[in-house]
C-alpha cells in the first residue's frame, strides 16, 4: 500500500464498494470539480480536482484513483512569556483506488484557525475532508501547535493528520507532550520545543511525509516535508500537506516544502495558503503573537480515458 492508504471491506456502501478483484471492472466517468486532461506513467486520465465541497457526479460505473488531503491545523500563539509555539500539523492524506456506481459528496476540511494572542485560547484543528457519506472515505484534520495556559490539558497538542508542534518551556509536559500524542492516523509527529522557555523555539508541526524538525534557542523548527501530488496528476512536483514552522522569539522555522505556514521570529505566525493542506505558522515572542491559520484540503479523482 502507498502512504497514507487506507481499505475497506465489504459490499455496496451508497454506491461505494471496496475495489473489485482484478480483471473485474475498468474505469468508470465522472464530472465535478475541475477537469483536466493528463498523462501518467503512459496512461491517459481525466483529473477532476476539487477546490471547495462539491458533488462527484458518476455516468458510468467504475474504478476512481482518489487522493484526499484534509485541512491543517492551527499555529499556535502566545500571550506573552517570551516563548516559541508550536507550528500547526499538516493535513492527512488518503490515496486509494475505489469502485462507484452513484453520485458522491465531496467534502473539504477547512484549515484550523490559528490561536489568538490572547490567554486561554487553543488554536484549531483542520477539519476532515472526504469522498461518499459517514462510511465513505474520510481523512482527518491536521493536529494544533501546542499552546501554554494555566489548565494543563491545554498544553497539548492535538491529535490529527500530522501532530503539531510542541512549545519552548521548561515544563517537561508542555514541551513533549506532542511527541508522546503522536505519530498520529496518517501523519508524522511533530518537533519538540526548545527545553528552555527563553529564548524560546517551538517545534515544527509535522507533514504528510516527515516529522517537525525540533526548536532550538530562539528558532523555531522547521514543518515537516509535505507530500509530492505530481505522481497523481503529472507535472511536475506540486507538495500539499506540509507542517507549520514553529515560532521562535528571534527567528521562526520554515514551513515544511514551502507549503506549511511559516513561523514568526518575533513575530505572528504565518498561514498556509488555501488547498495547501498546509499547517499553521507558530506565533513568537516576549509580547503577545497570534499563530497562523492552516491550510484548507483538497481532493483529486482521476479515471482512464
Amino acid at each position: 500500500m502507498r502512504y497514507g492508504e487506507r481499505t475497506r471491506s465489504g459490499t455496496s456502501v451508497s454506491g461505494w464498494t471496496q475495489r473489485p478483484a482484478a480483471g473485474g471492472a475498468t474505469y468508470g466517468v465522472a464530472t465535478g470539480g475541475s477537469s483536466s486532461s493528463i498523462t501518467v506513467g503512459g496512461e491517459n486520465y481525466t483529473l477532476l480536482t476539487f477546490s471547495s465541497s462539491s458533488t462527484l457526479s458518476v455516468s458510468e460505473p467504475g474504478l476512481f484513483d482518489v487522493l484526499v488531503f484534509s485541512g491543517g491545523g492551527g499555529g499556535s500563539g502566545t500571550a506573552g512569556g517570551t516563548l516559541g509555539t508550536g507550528g500547526g500539523g499538516a493535513g492527512g492524506v488518503l490515496e486509494q483506488t475505489i469502485y462507484l456506481t452513484a453520485n458522491q459528496t465531496v467534502e473539504i476540511g477547512a484549515g484550523g484557525a490559528g490561536m489568538p494572542a490572547t490567554a486561554s485560547s487553543i488554536a484549531g484543528m483542520g477539519s476532515s475532508s472526504s469522498i461518499g457519506a459517514a462510511r465513505g472515505l474520510s481523512v482527518a484534520g491536521g493536529g494544533t501547535g501546542t499552546s501554554l495556559d494555566s489548565n494543563a490539558a491545554l498544553d497539548l497538542g492535538r491529535i490529527g493528520g500530522s501532530g503539531g508542534g510542541g512549545l519552548s518551556s521548561s515544563s517537561a509536559v508542555a514541551r513533549a507532550a506532542t511527541l508522546s500524542m503522536a505519530p498520529s492516523v496518517s501523519g508524522y509527529a511533530g518537533g519538540e520545543g526548545h527545553n528552555v522557555g527563553n529564548p524560546g523555539g517551538g517545534g515544527g508541526g509535522g507533514g504528510a511525509t516527515a516529522v517537525g524538525a525540533n526548536g532550538t534557542s530562539g528558532t523555531g523548527g522547521a514543518g515537516g516535508d509535505g507530500y509530492d501530488v505530481s505522481a497523481f496528476i503529472g507535472g511536475g512536483s506540486l507538495f500539499k500537506a506540509g507542517g507549520g514552522g514553529g515560532g521562535g522569539t528571534t527567528t521562526g522555522g520554515a514551513g515544511g516544502s514551502s507549503v506549511g505556514g511559516s513561523g514568526g521570529g518575533n513575530a505572528a505566525g504565518n498561514n498556509a495558503g488555501a488547498n495547501t493542506a498546509g499547517g499553521g505558522g507558530g506565533g513568537g515572542g516576549a509580547a503577545p503573537k497570534a499563530g497562523g491559520n492552516g491550510g484548507s484540503g483538497i481532493v483529486y479523482v482521476r479515471f482512464k480515458v
